[in-house]
Formats: C-alpha cells, structure tokens, sequence
C-alpha cells in the first residue's frame, strides 16, 4: 500500500511511502496516475477538484481549493486555503454514543496515598514559589540525591519556572493553581516548597491556595529566614524522604489512571496512527472506570463539533462552546489570526490547513462521550473524557495536564521530540521511521498500525502503559528530561 484513502468520502489520499511521477496508484476502488513527485505524509488528489471545492479528507472539508487542481497532483499548502473563521454559534446535535471498548481486570502497581488517590511515582518534588530560588532549589536536589538512600523513592526533581513575581490577577493565580496542583500531585511521595521570602507569591499567599496539608509530606522553606537556604533544603528533602519511604506498590484497578492526551510535531500520519492509537487507548481506559484529559484548544479549532456533539449534556456542551469560542476570543484580543496554524514542521510532515491538523489531534479523544470541560488550572472532578483549557504549546499543555492530575501523558509525535514533563510522558512515533532512528525519544511505534491488526498494537500499547504505571521508566525519564511551563497572558510589572 503506497497511498491510503482515510474515508471513502474522501477525495484525497495521504502517501505513505515517496510517491514518484508517473506510477499508478490504487486507493479504494479509485486509480490514478501520480502527477509529480510527493512525499510519504503529503496528500494528492484523487479526483479532479475545481476551484473553490472543499478538501475532504477523514470524511471532513479540511479547506477549499485555491485552485482547479487535477487527479493525481499534489494537495498542499500551495493550493489550499483553511475554511476557518472567527467565532461560531453552534446548535447541540447529540450523536449516537458508540459502543463502549473491551475492558478487563486491568490492573497496574501504584502508590496509595491516604487521600485515596493513587500515584504511579513515588518521588520528592521540590516547587519553587518563584524564579529567584531556582538554582537553589537545584542544587538541592543534587545534594539530596547524594546525600541519601533513596531506597523506595523514584528520585528527587526541581521544577523550575520564570514566575511568582511581578505578575498581577489571574496571572498570579494561574501560577499558585499550578503549583499547588502539583504539591498535591499523588505521584510526589513528598514535597518541598521553597520561597525566597519577599515575593507576590510568598509562602504566606500560596498557602491560601494550597489550602489543608499534611505536614509531614509538604515542608515549607523560606531562603531569607535561614543562613544556609541549601543546607536547610537538603534537610529537610531528608525528612521528606523518610516519610515517602513508607509507601509501597500495590495493586490498583485500572480506574484509578488518569491520563494526559497531548500531540507535538505532528506529520502526515498522526491522524492515521499515533492519535488513533491513542484514542483506542482512552476508550479503553474510560470503558475500565478512568479518566483521560484532552487539551490543546486551539487544535480542535474545525473539529470542535465532533466533540460538542459527544457532549454528555447540553451544560457540557455549552461548556465546550465557551471553551472554543473563549480561546479564539483570546487570539483576537491580541490581533491575533484564529487560524495561524500549522507550524512549520507540521507543514513540512504533509499537514496542510488547521482543519487537517484538527480532525488528526482530536482522534486522541477516541469515541467516548465528554464528561466535562475544565478551565485552565483546575483538576479532574469526574470519570471520563474530559477537556481541558489550555494552548496548543507543547510544554504549557503537558504541564496543565499533569498539574489537573494526570499521573502519566501520552505524547504522539511525527518529527520528534525529547520533551518530559512532571510526571512520566510516552513518547509515540507516528512512524516506525521516527521510532528507530531516535531510539532515545521515541516509547512505542504506532507506525506498526499500518502493518499489524489493530487490536494487537492497541493491546499491546495499553500493556506497555500499565507497565509504565508500575514503575517502567519513559526515555524521557531515563534521560531526565522534565520541565514545567506555565500560561502567561498578562503584564510583567
């Protein structure tokens, strides 16, 4: 198979090997002649398309024809314009709601927590209230680490970030919601909380936001009250470490996951491996009693109506309308164009219109029906999909992700990527290319997809993260690579 018809609605065809001028091609029941080189991931028309013709590809327009373009010829960015606009009023059109997946006794090892929540880490984490105690609290960790045993304990990070001060209203409180979201994070077996001591987010004002603790699993530091910030951290990482070393894996169902739902440098083939892939993962998590959180507003932007329509109720879909509209909203508060979008990369992998990008990202979601819609900064209230307020930015998204309580993520890229976040984060090649020549980014294969029975990979990828679950480091893990980032809309004073 050198070229594949996604629906039959379609009038394009993705290439999935080089395409060279002149071969014939078989897609479905129609043959064409290719009419010039095209790339593996680019599309080429299956039908002569006149000017001003929507493009239809996963049974969807993903934009118009800028031109009369032949049976065989390339479809691209150079022919095609998006059929985006700005804000939309939309009408609850419920859909039928498809079968819920298979679901067995599903199970991983994690940690308990006596808040009833499970984590799939057992680690120390060390927040900074602010940028000016980063490399403090760096150096800390490191000390740490070389200090004690860390019999028991997945490690010790930092998670450092440019704010905590000089921000004002939501700015600010986006910036406590996230940190106190991952103080209470269950994959953190015990928490540092160090501050400088005279910043907007001081000790004092976050823990108006933290809300009740456990003393024992959160310590608070404040550089200004000690002589030696360093020696006062490592000490108190030290007492935070005997009090995570009591918790052990146990067997946990597999509805107590949560999982992020996130895509970076997508190609051609995202909406035709790696994001399926996943979505036959999130049914199946959701049809075991757990959770999966799907973000990246604006890359739902032409397919937002498929998930609308999937809405459990009209107040969830009115929330899903809010979601969208306020996001386009934001875009134009800046003068911003809503449709500005594919990148480069994106571009370059054979995605053409955002619409084309769109209708590949939401398949993360699967077929399940939406649960609720979270703002920015919020954490997961109910079982289920649900969606979540946040950019379509790589390391922003995956840290709301984890921050609303997703103890892993899953990330499926066709350029490739060695990004991590707070909490474990799957690498998934759209390609088996991608996946065996960067062998120290890449997780799992969704290229397989094109070659093997669907319900053998989907099967296998679910094992592959109960393994993770259950202590199986991710290349991003191995390689230490974590960071956070966090949404910044406002002034900096």
């Amino acid at each position: 198979m050198k070229v594949l018809q996604i629906h039959e609605r379609d009038n394009v065809a993705v290439a999935i090997e080089p395409l060279v001028q002149g071969e014939r091609l078989t897609a479905g029941a129609v043959s064409v002649q290719a009419a010039q080189a095209v790339d593996k991931g680019h599309k080429i028309a299956l039908t002569p398309i006149t000017r001003g013709e929507n493009i239809i590809k996963y049974g969807f327009p993903i934009g118009h024809a800028l031109e009369d373009i032949p049976a065989g010829a390339w479809v691209h960015t150079h022919n095609v314009k998006t059929n985006l606009g700005e804000t939309l009023e939309y009408e609850y059109q419920p859909g039928a709601v498809a079968p819920s997946a298979a679901c067995g006794l599903e199970t991983f090892r994690g940690y308990r927590r006596p808040s009833g929540r499970v984590g799939v880490r057992n680690e120390i984490w060390i927040i900074p209230t602010v940028s000016c105690v980063n490399r403090p609290a760096e150096i800390a960790a490191k000390l740490a680490q070389e200090r004690y045993s860390l019999e028991n304990i997945d490690g010790i990070f930092e998670f450092k970030h440019p704010y905590g001060c000089s921000q004002m209203g939501d700015d600010q409180l986006n910036t406590q919601r996230i940190l106190a979201n991952l103080v209470n994070h269950p994959n953190a077996g015990g928490v540092l909380v160090l501050g400088l001591g005279c910043e907007n987010n001081n000790i004092g004002e976050f823990q108006k936001v933290l809300g009740s603790y456990d003393p024992a699993r959160v310590k608070f530091l404040a550089a200004q009250d000690v002589e030696d910030e360093i020696e006062a951290a490592v000490e108190a990482i030290g007492q935070l470490i005997d009090h995570a070393k009591q918790y052990q894996r146990q067997e946990c169902p597999a509805s107590e996951l949560a999982i992020g739902l996130k895509c970076g440098g997508s190609d051609g083939f995202s909406g035709i491996t790696a994001n399926p892939l996943v979505g036959y993962l999130s049914d199946r998590l959701v049809a075991c009693g757990g959770s999966s959180i799907l973000t990246e507003v604006p890359e739902m932007f032409g397919a937002e109506i498929l998930l609308m329509n999937r809405a459990v109720s009209r107040e969830v879909f009115d929330k899903t309308v809010n979601l969208v509209n306020g996001f386009k909203q934001y875009f134009q508060s800046y003068n911003q164009v809503i449709y500005e979008n594919p990148s480069p990369g994106n571009k370059k992998g054979g995605i053409t219109t955002l619409e084309d990008k769109s209708l590949g990202c939401t398949q993360k979601g699967g077929t399940s029906q939406v649960v609720d819609v979270l703002d920015y900064g919020q954490t997961l209230r109910k079982k289920g999909l649900n969606l979540l307020n946040g950019p379509g930015n790589d390391m922003v998204a995956a840290t709301v992700l984890a921050a609303a309580g997703c103890q892993m993520v899953l990330f499926t890229t066709g350029r490739g990527t060695p990004l991590g976040t707070a909490v474990p984060t799957v690498k998934i090649a759209t390609n088996s290319d991608l996946f065996r020549r960067k062998p120290a980014w890449m997780d799992f294969d969704a290229g397989r997809l094109l070659r093997e029975p669907r319900e053998q990979v989907t099967d296998d990828f679910f094992a592959y993260c109960l393994a993770v679950a259950s202590g199986q480091k991710t290349k991003a893990e191995t390689m230490g690579f974590r960071e956070i980032a966090i949404f910044k809309n406002g002034v900096t004073l």
